[in-house]
């Protein structure tokens, strides 16, 4: 009886991407993987036939059918009105859980930290990288954060439980809550939450600026580490370059209906069909994959034969050193020791282990939904555009006081300067004027709220946007202007 294959979708991207997947795929050939190779064109190519995201409708059939997709860097142009592919993949097929290992391989790989073993896993469809920009005022642009309970739950479930799975001793939480106390704030208290359901496991929390320099500084000291979209993606690179090398790294997109295996760096076309490259990023990316569709078996003979060839001192340009390499080799070179030493393992490098490795399973994104909290609107704030002084700005705000409604506070670029404030703070032409119920307990209709916005208007008052003032179960929705 024929073990089964598994469909998989593959694009061998642009610049160096063509070489390297072609020794990926052959090592995983050589070492048995049980595969179905659907192949797919994405990148510079499709860009230049008119798509700005750089996929074809007939590419996304084939992602949707074989729910894993193995992609090498590709190109995207600058300039014009060109997408991220990676980004229009991930958030396209809900693939929220970026996992990033970041693994020293000393003395093979020259670092400053030898023993060095972290997994960054990155929150990968919310916060400022879902894309909602507006330019307000000639001095203001926006960019909304957006965080959401049944995303940070997702993102939080799927560390604790790759910890669990993986051997692994402490998850490590990094927000900046004690600024963004409602965004990050939820993203904290969401991990405290879930970490209670996993006591074998050390749960901590550092503010992501001390966090991140103690990353740098003593990586040794953490475990898993994980952080909403932003943070993720700078400290991931970050951990990835101090192990050794960002060249190195494999990642992994996960999602409930699909997942994205590639190297986290560029397509690098200076280095294109010279037999260069190092397809180390995309083969580890490979193993992560091969561990997802239930091969690990296959992922720890391809990973220890790697493993055993940077022991062995057969390298790249990229990572080669005379003190510790003994061969320096190109792409396809590369691919051949590795292929040579399948079924070995390393002796010095600690040997890996997957075993009967699954998909880490959390709830779909609708079960994490709570029901609705009692809802209250007890005030609006109107954002205007305006050139004058604080006092001048103030003079006219309050004309659109109503009976219900009174004017509390004028904040600019987020600090009070009305009715309390400094004459040293630096204003702009943005200015977040607050109103408040008078009866906080009634709360106020959308009539009233219109109400406002209309006499703001009539007064001569440039009204760019308004955002209602809720409390939910009693608790205020939203943050108070520094000084208030």
């Amino acid at each position: 009886m024929s073990t089964p294959t598994t469909p998989i979708t593959v694009a061998k991207g642009d610049g160096i991407g063509p070489e390297i997947m072609e020794a990926t795929l052959k090592i995983l050939k050589e070492a048995g993987a049980r595969l179905e190779i659907e192949e797919i064109e994405i990148g510079e190519a499709v860009y230049k036939r008119g798509f700005s995201a750089g996929i074809e409708d007939s590419a996304w059939e084939s992602l949707r059918r074989t729910k894993v997709f193995l992609k090498a860097p590709i190109t995207t142009p600058q300039g014009g009105g060109f997408k991220s592919l990676n980004v229009t993949v991930r958030k396209s097929m809900g693939l929220y859980a970026n996992v990033r290992p970041c693994v020293s391989y000393h003395p093979y790989v020259a670092t400053k930290h030898p023993v060095m073993d972290v997994v960054i896993v990155r929150e990968n469809e919310e916060d400022l990288y879902a894309g909602i920009e507006h330019r307000q005022t000639d001095e203001v642009m926006q960019c909304l954060k957006l965080i959401t309970r049944p995303g940070c739950e997702k993102i939080v479930r799927y560390a604790f439980e790759y910890a669990r799975q993986n051997g692994r001793k402490k998850v490590t939480c990094f927000t900046k809550d004690n600024i963004m106390k409602m965004t990050d704030g939820l993203f904290h208290k969401v991990f405290e939450e879930v970490a209670a359901e996993y006591p074998e496991l050390v749960n901590e929390h550092w503010i992501v600026d001390i966090g991140a320099a103690k990353l740098a500084d003593t990586p040794e000291n953490f475990d898993v580490i994980v952080m909403p979209n932003l943070y993720g993606d700078i400290l991931s690179d970050v951990a990835a370059q101090i192990a050794g090398s960002v060249g190195l790294a494999g990642s992994a997109n996960i999602g409930e209906h699909g997942a994205m295996f590639e190297a986290i760096h560029g397509s690098a076309p200076r280095r294109a069909g010279q037999n260069l490259a190092n397809p180390s990023g995309l083969l580890l990316g490979a193993v992560m994959m091969l561990v997802h569709i239930g091969q690990g078996d296959v992922a720890e003979r391809v990973h220890n034969a790697w493993l055993k060839t940077l022991e062995d001192g057969v390298h790249t340009y990229d990572i080669y050193d005379e003190s510790t390499s003994t061969e320096k080799v190109g792409t396809k070179e590369f691919a051949e020791a590795v292929i040579k030493r399948l079924g070995q393992t390393p002796t010095k490098l600690k040997a890996v282990h997957y075993g009967k490795a699954e998909p880490i399973r959390v709830p779909p994104f609708a079960e994490l939904r709570r029901p609705p909290a009692k809802k209250v609107t007890v005030g609006v704030d109107l954002f205007v555009h305006d050139r004058r002084s604080t006092a001048e700005v103030a003079a006219v705000v309050r004309t659109a006081e109503t009976a219900k409604v009174e004017l509390k506070m004028i904040s600019n670029r987020g600090v009070m300067v009305w009715p309390r404030g400094l004459p040293e703070t630096a204003t702009v032409d943005h200015w977040r004027c607050r109103f408040v119920a008078k009866d906080y307990a009634q709360g106020l209709s959308h009539a009233d709220i219109i109400e406002i916005y209309g006499r703001a208007v009539s007064a001569g008052l440039d009204v760019i946007k308004t955002e209602n003032l809720c409390t939910f179960d009693g608790e205020p929705g939203y943050s108070k202007g520094q000084g208030e």
